[in-house]
């Protein structure tokens, strides 16, 4: 249930849906696995998986959501080496060559043929409603997954006015000073890890691990005009993340110690334990992002 990346998008208006009509809304779009002949399927699932019995988990009005993806698993190569057999063989007996129509309708075929045998494979992604601070994270490092849950959920509202997080400074610029001066705003702290690039194409990549980024090995990157693209930081001793210069947080971790203020919750109901690590977790997610938008110096309300 803890997140472990964030892809972060802005509401444009305000997000009023209510807890009862946000259910109502993703029921229609309900998971259900994938019958003999289908390819993929994608719905929403229970929020909080097999503890969950609702699609959406809300307490003090922060929402969270879950979609579930099952593909069929049909190897390329398989069917690109059933054409080329059925292919020849039907060459072979009509003395002639196939033209492209008729190997894409033998693809199709082959493809139909194959589908009803093909193993499957399940993968969930669950994003979480903020409308306190207007906006929404997805557990996701990929972009592409996270807009395929907002188009099944805007589908499913009729309307989801978001964009991408963006800020009136590029990060890069930030994150570039922060190194320089070796020292990130409060609450948020450098770590051991970052990734600098040139801003020419034929530019390169250096990468530092497990490294002082105060060094001159590290700044004399900078000073032939490398930016900090990526940054390993902590954020109020609770959680450890790499940000990104395209606003993407990746590595989300949150510590030990900061999981632990729960556990005189217990563990003899699961659920009643899940539903309060839900409330810490989405209080220290309002307060990440709070506090990441003021260091980065405000968003961009341009768009």
């Amino acid at each position: 249930m803890w997140f472990k990346n964030l892809t972060v998008y802005r509401f444009n208006k305000p997000f009023s849906v209510e807890t009862d009509a946000l259910e109502k809304a993703l029921a229609d779009f309900t998971f259900s696995p994938c019958s003999s002949q289908d390819i993929s399927k994608f719905g929403f699932s229970n929020a909080l998986g097999k503890l969950g019995q609702s699609l959406v988990h809300s307490a003090d009005n922060r929402h969270l959501i879950c979609a579930t993806k099952e593909e069929k698993i049909l190897p390329a190569q398989v069917i690109k080496e059933a054409l080329e057999e059925k292919v020849l063989l039907i060459e072979d007996q009509e003395n002639r060559k196939l033209a492209k129509k008729e190997k894409d309708a033998l693809k199709d075929e082959i493809t139909t043929t194959l589908l009803p045998r093909a193993f499957s494979r399940r993968s969930q992604i669950r994003a979480l409603i903020l409308p306190e601070i207007e906006m929404i994270l997805v557990d996701s490092s990929s972009a592409t997954k996270a807009e395929e849950l907002l188009a099944l959920l805007r589908k499913a509202l009729g309307t989801l006015p978001v964009i991408p997080l963006s800020f009136k400074t590029p990060i890069e610029a930030q994150l570039t000073e922060w190194l320089k001066v070796n020292a990130a705003p409060a609450p948020f702290e450098m770590q051991d890890e970052a990734e600098l690039k040139s801003e020419s194409d034929e530019g390169g990549i250096v990468r530092f691990k497990q490294q002082d980024l105060s060094e001159t090995e590290v700044l004399a990157h900078i000073e032939v005009g490398k930016q900090v693209h990526k940054l390993a930081l902590h954020f109020a001793q609770s959680i450890a993340l790499l940000l990104q210069s395209d606003a993407g947080i990746k590595r989300l971790k949150f510590s030990e110690e900061f999981r632990a203020s729960n556990d005189e919750v217990g563990t003899e109901d699961p659920l009643a334990r899940i539903d309060a690590d839900f409330a810490l977790m989405g209080s220290e997610l309002v307060a990440l992002m709070n506090a990441l938008v003021e260091a980065l110096g405000g968003l961009d309300d341009s768009l």
